[in-house]
């Protein structure tokens, strides 16, 4: 990530979610801020779909869609129970907290200080209004803790919280991941989390290795390479051994054919599965 400038794979999931609401018929996931905030040129192909064939792209796009609307029911889901805390981990160009008009709830953004300037430069350019109910949380992980970083942002360790954190894992070391989910479910029993993981790589040498590991290398291209990789039964181990008692695991295309799409998926496809774990 370069100085005063969001992260590269931040923008790219951005651009996807944006051009998901002019682009694909019928619609996964509804942003009406998604285009503005990313802005007509962020629209333009990015550096990781050049020379990508159309449909590989879009079943991306499609599955970066799916996983904002995922976790867009469980914070409903939350919310309906009661809860009246909501952290977007990784916060990126995410409007979750834009496009929530309940008062009552309060979320909070972490994020680089990097990102999160430029995110703020974004939204006063494009009139985008901070709601009451939204505080940032920036944090710089060479510097604070998580820990650190939300007590001075006033989460309240006493009550219930979600937690989103999509497209960062993958990013982490194991260690990293441990802590964070360690974290969350030391909020107490009404702590709840989604997030995204990636399954290792297959040992064939087939296309869809060859598309996944040319992804990888391009992301690792711009700086921000995979680290990490589950299965399913390590992801629930890890989950287990933090106190997570409930587990619903999916893999994106699951996750599509549950909101009723239903496009020709890949091997590579499925290797993004989504997580929602709860303490009770």
């Amino acid at each position: 990530m370069q100085v005063g400038q969001p992260s590269r794979t931040a923008m790219a999931v951005a651009r996807a979610r944006a051009y998901h609401q002019v682009a694909d018929e019928p619609r996964v996931f509804t942003d009406p801020l998604a285009v503005r905030i990313i802005g007509e040129s962020g629209l333009r192909a990015d550096e990781f779909d050049r020379g990508i064939d159309e449909d590989i792209v879009r079943r991306r796009r499609l599955m970066i869609a799916a996983r904002s609307r995922f976790a867009d029911d469980v914070v409903a889901r939350a919310v309906d129970r009661g809860v009246d805390q909501v952290v977007i981990l990784g916060a990126g160009l995410d409007t979750t907290a834009y496009r929530d008009t309940r008062s009552r709830v309060r979320y909070f953004e972490v994020d680089h200080p990097d990102t999160q300037g430029w995110k703020r430069r974004r939204l006063a350019e494009t009139g985008i209004e901070i709601p009451p109910s939204l505080t940032f949380a920036p944090i710089d992980f060479e510097e604070s803790t998580l820990a650190t970083g939300l007590a001075e942002a006033g989460l309240d360790r006493t009550r219930g919280a979600v937690f989103v954190w999509l497209g960062v894992a993958m990013y982490l070391t194991k260690a990293s991941i441990d802590d964070t989910l360690g974290y969350i479910a030391g909020h107490g029993d009404a702590s709840e989390v989604v997030f995204d993981y990636i399954y290792p790589a297959a040992p064939a040498a087939d296309e869809a290795s060859a598309r996944r590991q040319a992804r990888a290398d391009r992301v690792a291209a711009a700086g921000e390479p995979w680290l990490s990789f589950f299965t399913a039964d390590e992801i629930r181990h890890t989950l287990s051994t933090c106190g997570f008692e409930q587990v619903r695991d999916r893999s994106a295309a699951e996750v599509l054919d549950g909101y009723g799409i239903r496009t020709v998926m890949g091997p590579a496809d499925s290797v993004v599965h989504l997580i929602h774990a709860s303490k009770g």
